[in-house]
């Protein structure tokens, strides 16, 4: 039986921590003890930023120390701009801030590709381990971040949105367009875990990232975090007054808006299509049940000129039952074309472009 070598035996501690520097470790826990300050990355997309995005700037620099809110503390380590094809001067804004404030970076977009594909690729250059997402027209109060962030790390949730206490300036007709918009999204397309969503958010900073990283294009924002998070805390935040401008949006841009919502939400839209088509067919059996009852078995007889209003009613009806059908289909093909071709999400530039 072979002796047994001297100095064989391991260090005491390499037998309960093997391959682990324990003094390191202790550093670590430490530093992360310590660091009790919750750090945020802000992203501002920019269309119409010429005459607030200085002052939503501003108001944001005065985060950028360490803020108590609600027992914690956090504190905005950058603020990202992304410059989404501005139809005003907000390039040279953009330009002064980001001179100005080193904590203050820009991105530029090759050209318009809107507001959520803007809003990823501000995600995507962010570094904190939170990111708020806050639009340009200072109507948001940037100092909510902080209520944000509180309640979503008190609910345990990587996302909280804000939700408005009072009623938006942009008119009636666009804020009832929104509230419908809204119960579709949460009730018919079955999103209760997220509910009424908003783009006034904080993310956690690993789920921002590697949503930016792989979602592709024609993607809705909100849908795709419904997708990767289990629920949502909702934090109740008071609008601010400002002055009336035009909207960004015309009618055309919130429909398109709207039906990127429909199809990247899922596959609900597809069923309801399957359910139609189920309906159409019993009310054709249904039909063809009365138009047998009435010839052979009714007692009364029908005039020479009967069933062509009928017979007109039942073609419509399927006639816009296919139509429809094959629309929503044909979409659901344009983005799966859009993705296969590598139709890219936005593409970033060093410089701003020309509006012309």
């Amino acid at each position: 039986m072979p002796k047994k070598r001297k100095g064989s035996r391991a260090p005491k501690n390499e037998r309960f921590w093997p391959n682990v520097d324990v003094f390191a470790i202790f550093l670590y826990h430490r530093r992360m003890t310590a660091d009790s300050v919750l750090h945020v990355s802000v992203v501002i997309p920019v269309y119409r930023g010429e005459r607030t995005l200085e002052r939503v700037v501003g108001e944001l620099l005065a985060l950028t120390e360490p803020t108590p809110v609600d027992g914690m503390t956090y504190r905005i380590d950058e603020i990202v701009l992304v410059h989404d094809g501005a139809m005003d001067d907000s390039a040279r804004v953009m330009q002064h801030l980001a001179l100005a404030h080193p904590c203050t970076r820009v991105i530029w977009l090759t050209r318009n590709f809107g507001q959520h594909a803007a809003t990823l690729a501000g995600m995507a250059a962010t570094t904190a381990p939170w990111v708020a997402t806050i639009d340009e027209d200072g109507q948001q109060d940037p100092r909510d971040i902080g209520a944000l962030l509180a309640g979503a790390i008190k609910a345990d949730l990587p996302l909280a949105y804000a939700a408005p206490v009072n009623a938006s300036g942009h008119g009636l007709f666009r804020n009832a367009l929104s509230g419908i918009v809204h119960w579709l999204f949460i009730h018919p397309l079955g999103n209760r875990h997220i509910g009424v969503f908003n783009s006034f958010r904080v993310i956690d900073g690993e789920i921002a990232r590697s949503l930016a990283a792989y979602c592709s294009h024609s993607v809705f924002l909100d849908a795709a975090l419904s997708w990767v998070v289990h629920g949502a805390v909702h934090v109740p935040v008071r609008l601010r007054e400002q002055e009336t401008r035009p909207s960004g949006y015309s009618l055309r841009s919130l429909s398109n808006h709207f039906l990127r919502l429909l199809i990247t939400t899922g596959t609900r839209p597809l069923r309801f299509i399957a359910s139609l088509g189920l309906l159409s067919i019993l009310v054709a059996v249904g039909l063809t049940a009365y138009a047998i009852w009435v010839k052979f078995f009714s007692q009364t007889q029908p005039v020479s000129a009967q069933g062509w209003t009928s017979l007109v009613i039942v073609i419509s009806f399927f006639s816009g039952c296919i139509l429809f059908a094959l629309g929503v289909i044909a979409e659901y093909l344009a983005v799966a074309l859009g993705i296969v071709m590598g139709k890219p999400l936005y593409l970033v530039s060093s410089r701003p472009r020309s509006r012309r």
